[in-house]
């Protein structure tokens, strides 16, 4: 036997006490923290549960929510990947945590491990006065006559990607799924509706690549190291942020010859501009905050994040329930042809859009019954006093599931019902502190209402243009998450043409 054996063999035993102490010190470390709450009394080592939330991710956080309702206290824990973790179900505590971020209280993270894969420029890591300045540079992009700009291009990207269904040579023989066909509509639609005309050509296919890149890595371990795919989605953020820089700064040079703003970037370098004229005027030396075109690409890229999933999540449930509901369905059809048809060749008015009430509120409630985010990751900055009883330590991760609000407080919550929204019952104004699907608090979606005149448009446009069935099998209208929540087949659909022919719009 070589010294080298001999020695491994002394040193064996030593090893294996050291690592057997440090697992009983972990396993301490979380039961100190866990207390008397609701969740796992034993973990794995470092990893925790993370292989089962990779695994099954519906699974485990049913579980969390199980383990939450076995008790009074609205909330349960776990251990991910060397982390504490705090599952919130209560309406009422998911309150607290979004009242609540600040420094020394929760940070929102929106992922997990977010910072490492966006980066330390992202909006939702803001808080404060620094929080609230960006917020209102940011609202002139939301005003009625931008919103009113933005629906147009909304409705000529779903026209084009609705018309390449059609023309697929399997629509109308056999089912196809549209979870990927969502997904492409939806990019397309944020960069056209984001960045407009300044992403073109080989910057718009690049930009393609490494979006997906980006969605690969999200749901992926955080594992940096050349090759995995949460490195390629770390590097492949800082190539969209630079492309996005590219087209902010082009659209400052088009906003100073006084043209209109034809896309969401325009508006807010219209705004930009006069603040940074102004700052000139009053002889300061530095340009305001927050006009850097770097800082407002990385900026446009948490919109498009922000947009992007989410709003596929939402049309794909949308499809699944109007075809389980075809009373729905019907109400909604004979609401949209009373105000706009195909044959018009005409897009949707904002004027009409509103009049679209029954279809808004069909829009609102398959929000609230199916939230795409389901949970709003924070990081507990210091200790928090959650309960009386008890106080969350430093550096938990805390998860508010908006997903089970939306299941609280509502008159019959596990039925789709949107007539709850119509005027009649006004339940988003009775129960509005249960509808967290947008969030709550300083840091609430600002652009809800384009994303529900989105949803609105491609519902009208959808239901109008096609006849639809879907192919149901055994478990699939089932949860699962990628990253946001969608049918577990991916929504497949048969498709027809309902109408005469698409709009002419030419």
């Amino acid at each position: 036997m070589d010294s080298v054996s001999a020695i491994f063999i002394w040193l064996a035993p030593y090893i294996l006490s050291m690592a057997a102490f440090l697992i009983f010190l972990e396993q301490i470390n979380y039961l100190k923290k866990k207390r008397s709450v609701p969740g796992p009394s034993l973990v794995l080592p470092f990893i925790g549960n993370a292989i089962s939330l990779v695994r099954n991710p519906t699974e485990f956080w049913d579980l969390q929510s199980d383990m939450a309702k076995s008790s009074d206290m609205g909330f349960s824990v776990n251990y991910i990947i060397g982390r504490f973790i705090v599952f919130i179900r209560s309406t009422d505590l998911s309150h607290k945590v979004f009242a609540n971020v600040r420094p020394d209280a929760f940070h929102l993270v929106g992922h997990p491990f977010g910072k490492k894969l966006f980066g330390e420029h992202n909006l939702i890591y803001m808080m404060g006065q620094e929080h609230k300045d960006l917020r209102r540079r940011i609202a002139p992009n939301f005003t009625p006559k931008a919103l009113s700009t933005y629906t147009q291009l909304q409705q000529y990207t779903i026209l084009k990607h609705l018309k390449s269904w059609m023309e697929s040579p399997e629509s109308n023989t056999k089912p196809f799924p549209l979870r990927l066909l969502c997904r492409d509509m939806n990019l397309e639609t944020s960069q056209n509706v984001f960045v407009g005309p300044y992403l073109s050509g080989d910057s718009r296919k690049r930009f393609e690549v490494d979006y997906n890149f980006f969605n690969v890595g999200l749901m992926k371990l955080p594992i940096d190291l050349p090759g995995t795919a949460f490195r390629n989605a770390r590097l492949a953020v800082s190539r969209l942020i630079e492309t996005l820089a590219v087209c902010a700064e082009d659209s400052k040079t088009k906003m100073k010859t006084g043209e209109d703003p034809t896309c969401l970037v325009d508006f807010w370098m219209q705004e930009t501009l006069r603040e940074i004229a102004a700052a000139e005027e009053a002889g300061e030396k530095h340009p305001p905050p927050h006009s850097n075109s770097t800082e407002i690409g990385g900026h446009l890229f948490d919109f498009l994040f922000a947009s992007q999933d989410a709003s596929t999540s939402s049309l794909l449930w949308a499809v699944t329930l109007l075809d389980s509901h075809p009373d729905v369905l019907e109400r909604v059809r004979t609401e949209v042809s009373g105000i706009w048809t195909p044959e018009s060749d005409t897009l949707i008015t904002t004027e009409q859009l509103r009049e679209m009430r029954y279809t808004e509120a069909v829009a609102r409630e398959v929000v609230r019954y199916r939230a795409p985010a389901t949970l709003v990751p924070h990081i507990a900055g210091e200790d928090f006093p959650l309960t009386d009883t008890y106080t969350i330590p430093k550096g938990t991760i805390v998860f508010p599931s908006v997903f089970e609000s939306s299941f609280q407080g509502f008159i019959d919550a596990d039925r789709f019902d949107p007539d709850r929204f119509m005027e009649e019952r006004q339940e988003d104004r009775v129960y509005k502190k249960n509808y967290l699907a947008f969030g709550a608090g300083a840091h609430q979606c600002v652009g809800q209402r384009y994303a529900i005149n989105h949803l609105v448009l491609f519902i009208a446009m959808f239901t109008s243009l096609f006849d639809f069935k879907r192919d149901r099998s055994d478990g699939c209208d089932e949860i699962t998450y990628v990253p946001t929540i969608c049918p577990r087949d991916d929504c497949k659909v048969v498709l027809s043409l309902r109408c005469r022919r698409f709009p002419n719009l030419s």
